[in-house]
């Protein structure tokens, strides 16, 4: 009996120091990574990467304390114009045969608002590494009706410059911005 008691108050207390993490990935049809350029100064040109992973774990319901880690891959690379796609894979930006990744992954998450966080972490493009900092809004959870899985959606921007980052340098700032806006939404399966 004695034995019994001290097995099950064990039990509870590793359990008391143990934390249940979630980890959730990008549902690829309802995902998207996209960026935005100026062009000559005077038009905005956008495109996506079409194959990327997304890999959330969080152990709070409200994600505040979330890690993200992405790979995308630079050969996915879509601006709908296969003459631009194929310019931005070669060594004058991307360099996908040098650098067929790229990765992020978070090192903090600041809580800026109702849903709303800074999320922190390092950029590797292009085989160079930066922190940059991203605005995250968590949108919400439902029980998706199709897959009767718990989903989770996400919004991230935010603005990096591709001179950071050693990409287009041939191309100066009024031929092409140096800032390049980050807008990524996704949907998020447990």
């Amino acid at each position: 009996m004695k034995r019994a008691f001290l097995i099950i108050f064990a039990f509870i207390s590793l359990s008391a120091f143990t934390t249940l993490s979630s980890v959730w990935t990008n549902d690829d049809a309802h995902s998207q990574l996209g960026f935005t350029v100026t062009h000559l100064g005077i038009s905005d040109i956008s495109g996506t990467f079409d194959d990327f992973d997304v890999n959330i774990t969080a152990t709070k319901p409200d994600f505040s304390d979330a890690q993200v880690e992405l790979t995308a891959n630079t050969a996915s690379i879509n601006t709908r114009v296969a003459d631009r796609d194929n310019h931005l894979k070669s060594p004058d930006f991307f360099d996908v045969e040098k650098y067929p990744t790229l990765t992020f992954k978070s090192t903090g998450v600041k809580k800026a608002g109702k849903n709303a966080y800074k999320l922190s972490g390092n950029l590797t493009m292009n085989g160079v590494t930066k922190p940059v900092t991203m605005d995250m809004v968590y949108k919400g959870s439902v029980e998706n009706p199709m897959n009767k899985k718990q989903t989770a959606g996400f919004q991230v921007t935010g603005t990096i410059k591709r001179s950071d980052f050693n990409l287009g340098n041939g191309f100066p700032a009024p031929m092409i911005s140096d800032e390049v806006r980050i807008k990524a939404d996704g949907e998020f399966i447990q």
